[in-house]
C-alpha cells in the first residue's frame, strides 16, 4: 500500500455563535470558523480524512501556514511512501517542518496524521481505537462550555447545562478580570454539582492567579487550567504549593517531552490532552500514556474542531480512559459541517458515528459549498 494522493480542503465553516478566550476571538457568527480538511488516498483505494482548526489566538498557526506547510512542505514528501510506516513519516515531517522551542507547525501535522490513522483503519475494516487493541468509544460526555463577561449570562449557561444532561462545565475566565470572581460564584450556585473545570488561557501573573486561587477554593472550583503563560513552568509549580486547587497545563504541554518537563517540576496535577495540538493521534497518545503512567489526572480538550476531530478525539479519550467530561466544544459553536453522518449531541453526551476509522465521510459536494479559496 502506497500514498497515491493527499488533498488539502481549506474551509470557513457557520458558526451558531461568537466564541472568545482571554487572548481574544477564535471564530465569529459574522466571520465563520477556519477549519483545514487533508484527504489520503492510497493505491488500493483506501481513503482517510484528518483536521486542522487553526486560530492566531491560540498559536502562532493560521489557515494560510496550514494549507502553505501541507501543500509545499509536507505533501510533496509523504506521497508514495507506505502509510504504515507512521514513525518515518512522523520524522520526514519534522525534517521539513523543524522543531523550534514546541513542535513545528503540530496542527498542520494533526490532520495527516488523524487522515493516516482514519486510511489504516478503514483499509483493515476497524474502528480508530481497534489499531490499539481497544475497544470503540460509541459516545462521549461533554462539558459544557462557558465564556462570557456577564455573570446573569454566566449563570443562565449554567441552568441550560444543568437541565439538559451535561455533567460538567468548562468556564472561560480572563475576559474581564473584574468579573472573574462573580462568574465563578453564579456559576456554581446555579448547578453546584457539576464537574467545574476553570480556564484561563494563560490570562494571569503569578501573583493574580494565587488570589484568584484562595477565591476558586472557597467557591469549590474543581481544576484550575493554564493560569499563567505557558512557559512558566516554575511559577504553575509555585502556585501549586498555595492552593488547594489542583492546577491543569494546556498550553504549557504539545510534546512528551514538554510533559516531562512538567513532571520533574511538580508543575500540575492534570495534563489537557487535545488531539490536533499535540500533532495528532501519536503525539496526542503518548502525552496521555507518560501522564497516566506518572499519576497526574487527564482532562480532555479540543480546538473547536467539527465533527471529525470530535470523533478522532472521543476515540481517543476512550482509549485513554478519561473519565470526567470532556471540552470537545464544536456541537455548541459550529451551526453545521460537511460530513453526512454527524455526531449527534443530546442531554450532554455525544453519539459517535458508526463507520470504519473515525466514521466520519464528508460529503463532496456540501464540501465545495464551504471551501475558502486562499
Amino acid at each position: 500500500m502506497r500514498i497515491e494522493s493527499i488533498d488539502i480542503f481549506p474551509l470557513k465553516l457557520p458558526m451558531k455563535t461568537s466564541f472568545a478566550i482571554s487572548g481574544g476571538s477564535v471564530g465569529s457568527k459574522t466571520e465563520g470558523a477556519p477549519h483545514v480538511y487533508v484527504r489520503i488516498a492510497s493505491d488500493d483505494g483506501s481513503v482517510g480524512w484528518g483536521e486542522a482548526r487553526p486560530s492566531h489566538r491560540w498559536s502562532y498557526e493560521t489557515i494560510e501556514t496550514v494549507v502553505t506547510t501541507l501543500e509545499r512542505y509536507i505533501k510533496p514528501v509523504l506521497l508514495g511512501l507506505n502509510p504504515n510506516d507512521l514513525q518515518q513519516i512522523d520524522r520526514l515531517m519534522s525534517r521539513e517542518i523543524a522543531n523550534g522551542y514546541n513542535a513545528g507547525q503540530p496542527i498542520a501535522k494533526a490532520a495527516i496524521d488523524i487522515a493516516l490513522h482514519d486510511l489504516l483503519a478503514a483499509s483493515e475494516g476497524k474502528r480508530v481505537a481497534e489499531l490499539w487493541h481497544a475497544s470503540p468509544a460509541s459516545s462521549i460526555d461533554l462539558s459544557y462550555l462557558i465564556s462570557t463577561r456577564d455573570p446573569d449570562e454566566a449563570k443562565k449557561k449554567a441552568a441550560y447545562a444543568r437541565d439538559n444532561g451535561f455533567k460538567g462545565l468548562d468556564v472561560k475566565i480572563g475576559l474581564d478580570p473584574l468579573q472573574d470572581g462573580d462568574i465563578l460564584r453564579a456559576v456554581k450556585e446555579e448547578a453546584p454539582d457539576l464537574f467545574f473545570r476553570v480556564d484561563a488561557n494563560q490570562a494571569y501573573s503569578l501573583p493574580e492567579a494565587i488570589r484568584l486561587a484562595k477565591q476558586m477554593e472557597r467557591i469549590g472550583v474543581d481544576v484550575f487550567e493554564q493560569p499563567l503563560k505557558a512557559n512558566q513552568l516554575m511559577g504553575h509549580a509555585e502556585l501549586r504549593r498555595k492552593t488547594s486547587v489542583p492546577i491543569a497545563l494546556d498550553e504549557s504541554i504539545w510534546t512528551p517531552s514538554d510533559l516531562l518537563q512538567a513532571i520533574r517540576l511538580e508543575a500540575c496535577d492534570y495534563a489537557v490532552i487535545k488531539l490536533t495540538k499535540m500533532g495528532g493521534f501519536r503525539g496526542a497518545k503518548g502525552c496521555g500514556e507518560i501522564a497516566r503512567e506518572a499519576g497526574l489526572g487527564l482532562l480532555g480538550g479540543g480546538l473547536t474542531e467539527s465533527s471529525i476531530g470530535l470523533a478522532a478525539s472521543a476515540h481517543l479519550f476512550r482509549y485513554l480512559q478519561i473519565k470526567d467530561p470532556v471540552d470537545l466544544n464544536g456541537p455548541m459553536f459550529l451551526e453545521d459541517d460537511p460530513i453526512e453522518d454527524k455526531p449527534c449531541l443530546a442531554n450532554g453526551t455525544v453519539r459517535l458515528p458508526e463507520g470504519n476509522g473515525h466514521g466520519c465521510v464528508p460529503d463532496l459536494d456540501k464540501l465545495q459549498l464551504y471551501l475558502n479559496p486562499l
